[in-house]
């Protein structure tokens, strides 16, 4: 059973999403803060996905910091970002912006999040890693 960590300040929507993936049969535990993801990450078995938000109440910038402690400890480890500042700032992220040298992440999802969308990435990021693509 593939086993996803979301890490994300909004409780309501943090549990939405695991709601969503639950039902598709994953395991998914959820860290409300950037500190408590990633000593998740530390003191558990591994997730097969990180869902990781951008910004964050005590750091705007935490999810891209997080993201980038991550990649260095764990660098086979798939991160989805997910995003509202295309909402807020048209930034204009999409997969062909995503260079694995500046930014380590596999992939974004802007906010509101499509949960098919959120779906099929996961189960992609969870097949690229199994077959070592990822």
């Amino acid at each position: 059973m593939p086993h996803i960590l979301i890490i994300d300040d909004d409780e309501d929507f943090a549990g939405a999403v695991q709601t969503v993936l639950e039902s598709d049969g994953h395991r998914v535990h959820v860290e409300l803060d950037l500190d408590s993801g990633y000593r998740h990450l530390a003191d558990q078995t591994l997730p097969d996905v990180v869902i990781l938000d951008v910004m964050f109440p005590e750091n705007p910038s935490g999810g891209f910091e997080l993201a980038r402690k991550i990649r260095k400890a764990y660098p086979d480890l798939p991160i989805l970002m997910l995003t509202a500042v295309n909402q807020e700032f048209p930034l204009g992220f999409s997969n062909k912006d995503i260079d694995p040298k500046w930014l380590p992440v596999a992939d974004f999802i802007s906010k509101p999040v499509d949960f098919d969308v959120l779906r099929t990435k996961v189960n992609e990021l969870i097949d690229q890693k199994k077959a070592g693509t990822g």
